[in-house]
């Protein structure tokens, strides 16, 4: 089983990566009968076609790299340890979740939950090569151009009362208090995601999950900025189906927000 899918380039690299970590579905074999039919069946805390959304970004010159397997089965954007990435009442889930974000049990039963060995066995097998490749890319972009930006991509549902009572806004950027990209690049990402008639949130309710804090070292000039999207933004009401009038309006905003980056990375840094 192919782990992630990488789509290159169709025009001259820059030096961006995106990572789409959230948007994959399938479920091991071995793994398949061990969830609830009718949770497998929609797997409800996946990142819907966020891929989609990105589509456009080779022909900037921009690398992608997909997860393939449902965050179900280990969730890239968590810690090996699963230590915790907020500290208030929120629902927390680890890398390798026996709930969804409702509190709703994934698994048959509680012996088909994995345990320590498994989940070893799964930060192994299948977390490890994704940010290793990430790694990977990562630095054959800073090598060429002597600076690299990650961008970490993902969408939730308009209200998750486990997270916040409230809806969530818009679209918020997450880089842990600005510690993880450098100032000229979050005020350009923050000037583009305002260039449409969206809310925009910095650092609130989320400031970047574990792929942004883990890889953003701008003191080494790797920068790392995570964007989380409203999916009422490009879905519809019914957060089911694509929605492609939204999503236009939505793509809209995030190309003219990487192309500024682009110009920031090669003539601003």
């Amino acid at each position: 089983m192919k782990l992630f899918k990488i789509t290159s380039p169709t025009v001259a690299q820059v030096p961006i990566i995106i990572s789409i970590p959230h948007a994959g579905t399938r479920l091991p074999s071995e793994l398949k009968k061990h969830y609830k039919k009718g949770m497998r069946r929609h797997l409800d805390d996946t990142d819907w076609f966020v891929h989609r959304l990105y589509e456009f970004a080779p022909s900037l010159g921009i690398t992608l790299i997909k997860a393939n397997l449902s965050r179900w089965v280990i969730d890239l954007n968590r810690s090996p340890e699963s230590i915790p990435l907020y500290s208030d009442d929120r629902l927390i889930t680890p890398n390798t979740p026996t709930t969804d974000f409702y509190g709703n049990s994934l698994y048959k039963s509680k012996e088909l939950e994995p345990d320590k060995d498994e989940v070893a066995r799964r930060l192994q097998g299948y977390y490890r090569p994704y940010h290793q490749q990430v790694a990977q890319l990562l630095e054959e972009r800073k090598k060429t151009f002597g600076q690299v930006l990650l961008w970490d991509a993902h969408s939730i549902r308009h209200r998750v009362s486990t997270i916040q009572k409230d809806p969530f806004p818009d679209m918020i950027l997450g880089n842990n208090d600005e510690r993880t990209a450098h100032p000229k690049l979050i005020r350009t990402a923050l000037k583009g995601l305002n260039s449409g008639r969206f809310e925009v949130h910095h650092n609130h309710p989320f400031k970047g999950g574990h792929i942004t804090r883990s890889f953003g070292k701008p003191e080494n000039g790797v920068h790392a900025l995570q964007l989380e999207m409203n999916k009422i933004l490009y879905m519809d009401d019914n957060e089911l189906t694509y929605n492609e009038d939204r999503a236009s309006k939505v793509q809209k905003v995030l190309r003219t927000t990487l192309e500024g980056l682009i110009k920031t990375m090669e003539h601003s840094l």
